[in-house]
């Protein structure tokens, strides 16, 4: 059996728990984080674009022109994503692979599920209401594309409505 464990800044402990106390001991579990390509993409462009333009590398590294600012965005996301999933190893306190992906979060999800036997992810929208609100758009997709069977938490205590 394999289950793979998205890890997310603010639901990782409840996605953990799940799967230390409802994956068989045997199961391979992989503990997932996906670095998004949006903040970094929205830099290479501005930096290729209007912030980029006559500022070669050579003439000011001290003042930074010349470095694409996404490239430094992308090394802090994989450096996030490295913190949470020793932690979340950590939590686990079992045998686990640990993975850091790059690109569209919900189509990178989806992609690592392929061929698992479960995914465990965790609502994240509202925290105060149950309902269609409490799955923001990146969990809605993998729930729709999911490839296997999906076991959805709440990352906190259920809403009383």
């Amino acid at each position: 059996m394999t289950v793979v464990v998205w890890i997310t800044e603010g639901t990782w402990p409840a996605c953990v728990d799940a799967a230390r106390t409802r994956v068989p001991q045997d199961a391979e579990i992989v503990l997932l984080y996906v670095a998004g390509a949006e903040a970094p993409g929205a830099a290479h462009g501005a930096f290729a674009g209007l912030l980029g333009r006559g500022h070669p590398g050579p003439r000011h590294p001290g003042a930074g022109w010349g470095s694409d600012p996404g490239d430094r965005m992308e090394e802090l996301a994989s450096a996030t994503g490295e913190d949470l999933l020793r932690a979340a190893a950590e939590r686990l306190a079992r045998p686990c692979t640990v993975r850091v992906a790059h690109g569209r979060v919900e189509r990178e999800v989806v992609a690592a599920a392929e061929g698992a036997d479960l995914l465990v992810l965790a609502r994240d929208g509202s925290r105060t209401h149950r309902g269609p609100h409490s799955l923001g758009p990146a969990a809605r997709y993998v729930l729709d594309h999911a490839p296997c069977p999906v076991l959805l938490l709440w990352p906190d205590r259920v809403p009383e409505r």
